[in-house]
């Protein structure tokens, strides 16, 4: 079994680490670029089946899909053929080796990405031949270039934070911008993965709450503790909204017609994805609550992040999901944009939140499971954070 560990080398100066990472910071605005790729990519794919439902390997969002996957595997590759063979002894000593040949963890993780990424391609045109074109967006092809995609995500979020910890000044705080950024496409990645178990009907019930919980608290814990830009988790947030409304804004001006059946609706143009999620107001509140509790011990900053995310997440997106079933028919919510296979006698169309079924737990219940949750999840994303934070390489 293969296994990628720290090339032995001769020890190093913290100043020869940080001109080292400082010579591989366009690698850090490369990946950045192709994550955009990616995460764009994916909502207009998701949209695609949304809306048309005829699927091939040619359509413009996977080529986008597969473009920025191509771009941080190729400019991985690239850089660790550079450092193999041409890097200096530091650059060697402050890289990862693999298989022989040495980059930062980063690129390898985006070439691991990408090489998924691209298996996917020729098994996802194999499915389609042996059962037809996609009906559903889960299948296994689908699931390996999901696989993929995080890893390419992941990839620039690691290649981020290694080009923010070990530099200084004006590049540390590009660095930590790119740091936000790129933690703000990870985290339209874990949305989207959530919309199945946390739709807008759930707004109003214990489980919605529960679900965004665990993984995203998580992840804007583990931003806040190790970003170096004043509110990175907020920023991340920010990235998040901007990315998925825009995305659906832009898409909603193209034509689209159904070609897939059973057709229910009279699709005239791309049906986009939800609203995002006020997540910039937890986003915010951990932000803010992480500048108070960074120095207490880790079960009262555990139980202060739990809560502050719980408690900002309640108090805006409830009355706000009240607000968009109420007024939220237009071009900017666009709630009344339905998939086409969707009949017009679901719930949907009534504009109401869904009735808790026999045996769910109740709306205290359920709050309360969700902050067990968030603390839990506020732990795990501190300590995540922490190890963050000193990623060089």
């Amino acid at each position: 079994m293969t296994t990628i560990q720290p090339a032995l080398a001769p020890a190093y100066s913290p100043v020869n680490t940080r001109s080292v990472v400082l010579d591989w910071a366009w690698h850090a605005y490369a990946v950045v670029a192709a994550a955009a790729m990616v995460v764009v990519g994916l909502l207009w794919d998701i949209s695609w089946h949304m809306s048309i439902g005829r699927d091939t390997f040619w359509t413009p969002a996977h080529l986008l899909i597969q473009g920025g996957g191509l771009l941080a595997g190729l400019s991985s590759g690239l850089l660790a053929l550079h450092t193999t063979f041409r890097g200096t002894p530091e650059a060697r000593a402050s890289a990862v080796s693999f298989w022989g040949f040495r980059a930062p963890l980063g690129a390898w993780v985006c070439v691991l990405g990408c090489g998924a990424m691209l298996t996917s391609a020729p098994f996802d045109d194999w499915w389609h031949n042996a059962y037809g074109l996609d009906v559903r967006i889960i299948s296994p092809p689908h699931i390996l270039l999901g696989i993929g995609m995080m890893g390419i995500v992941l990839g620039a979020l690691l290649r981020t934070l290694a080009l923010q910890n070990a530099s200084e000044g004006r590049t540390r705080a590009r660095a930590a911008m790119l740091f936000a950024v790129a933690s703000g496409l990870f985290l339209t990645i874990l949305a989207v993965l959530l919309l199945e178990e946390a739709p807008r009907a759930f707004m109003h019930q214990g489980r919605f709450y529960r679900t965004l919980s665990r993984p995203v608290a998580l992840l804007l814990v583990a931003v806040a503790v190790a970003g170096r830009k004043r509110w990175p988790a907020t920023t991340a947030a920010a990235v998040y909204m901007i990315v998925l409304a825009s995305t659906s804004w832009i898409l909603m001006l193209f034509p689209a017609t159904p070609k897939l059946g059973p057709i229910y609706q009279d699709i005239t143009h791309y049906v986009p994805l939800d609203f995002p999620l006020l997540l910039i107001a937890p986003a915010f509140a951990i932000d803010l609550t992480w500048k108070r509790v960074q120095d207490r011990p880790w079960w009262i900053a555990s139980l202060a992040l739990g809560a502050a995310f719980l408690l900002a997440l309640l108090v805006t997106q409830w009355p706000f999901a009240d607000l968009m079933m109420r007024h939220g028919r237009n071009w900017f919510f666009h709630i009344d944009n339905f998939v086409y296979w969707r009949p017009k006698s679901t719930e949907a169309f009534n504009y109401t939140f869904r009735d808790p079924r026999p045996g769910d737990p109740s709306l205290a219940s359920g709050l309360a499971q969700a902050f067990v949750y968030a603390v839990l999840a506020s732990a795990i994303g501190r300590v995540w954070g922490r190890w963050m934070t000193r990623v060089q390489r």
